[in-house]
């Protein structure tokens, strides 16, 4: 299946795995660009450009596909040295960066001209647009579905990605809801040119979590997330757990006075806990509607082998066959 962000990015399949603290190293990165997607590896996992470096090495060993890296960029006390990330994206050769968070104008120069093409997150169509007038080469669309942060408009895909479509000029993939073949068909559909699966992809057997953490995802239903920080304008969606009911507890005694010291202990830090040692209890940790999708943990060539043969069969028997009249199951095989 070709696209436009398959052409963009020099990928076989227009699926892409999104940056996700803790989850994106080198091992999953690797597999999901064997398997003709787009893997990405999550810069600020790594605690310094240079163990960046090395993760960037790392993947190298196990994939000659392309791959990226996620690079967010936050509001922080202690502003993590993002040019030394850069030079370490520079140097290990990479074609492809994700970025998020705050506006990454001031760093495209560098990375454009390096070859490099940039794919920004946005969670509305304003920002889709202010990615497109500064330079970004494509976007990726995050529906209100989507674990982790989806903005503070609450627009669903259903809306959001075909008003995207509407405005913009450069290539967008959906990300929020998307787990499989009608996803895929669906997001194509509604105008987007692929997808980023993000919780999807935790529950591989090549993510690098523990066990416990996919049996979680696989264990909650598309009623078993909570949205926290609503107050802060920093909205995240997270799977429901001990600690988010924590938070909430807080945020709704303390109201318009919260502060994110007072949420803090279950918010911040805590995913070493949670993505590595399996306290899945610990703290707060993002999670997207569509578990409630997810019922197996394949390996990444599975995933999207299976993506692609069934996205296949629904576009040319469902769909086609419905403009013949003839009477289609929504099986598929």
């Amino acid at each position: 299946m070709k696209t436009r962000i398959t052409e963009l990015f020099g990928i076989e399949h227009p699926i892409m795995q999104g940056g996700m603290h803790y989850v994106g190293y080198a091992e999953l990165a690797a597999a999901v660009s064997n398997a003709g997607g787009l893997g990405i590896i999550t810069a600020l996992t790594q605690k310094t450009p240079q163990d960046l470096a090395k993760e960037i090495a790392r993947c190298r060993t196990m994939t000659d596909k392309p791959f990226g890296v996620n690079l967010t960029f936050l509001p922080a006390v202690n502003v993590p040295d993002y040019p030394g990330y850069i030079d370490a994206i520079i140097d290990g050769g990479v074609r492809v960066v994700e970025t998020a968070g705050r506006n990454p104008e001031a760093h495209l120069p560098r990375l454009h001209n390096a070859g490099i093409k940039i794919i920004h997150k946005c969670t509305s169509v304003r920002h889709s647009l202010k990615a497109e007038a500064i330079g970004c080469d494509a976007v990726s669309v995050d529906g209100f579905e989507c674990g982790g942060h989806p903005g503070e408009d609450d627009i669903p895909n259903m809306i959001l990605l075909p008003c995207a479509a509407n405005k913009l000029k450069i290539p967008f993939v959906a990300s929020g809801g998307m787990a499989d073949a009608r996803s895929l068909v669906a997001a194509l559909a509604l105008g987007a040119e692929g997808i980023n699966m993000g919780t999807r992809f935790i529950a591989t057997k090549e993510a690098p979590v523990h066990d416990n953490v996919k049996q979680a995802i696989l264990a909650a239903s598309e009623l078993d997330t909570r949205l926290i920080m609503r107050g802060l304008r920093n909205t995240e969606r997270a799977l429901n757990n001990s600690a988010t009911q924590r938070v909430l507890k807080t945020e709704q005694e303390l109201g318009s006075a919260l502060t994110f010291a007072d949420i803090a202990a279950d918010v911040a830090g805590v995913y070493p806990r949670v993505m590595i040692d399996g306290e899945v209890e610990a703290g707060v940790w993002s999670c997207g509607m569509v578990a409630g999708l997810i019922d197996d943990i394949p390996t990444c060539q599975e995933l999207i082998d299976r993506i692609m043969r069934e996205s296949e069969a629904l576009i040319r028997d469902r769909l086609a066959g419905l403009l013949a009249g003839a009477p289609i199951s929504m099986e598929i095989a």
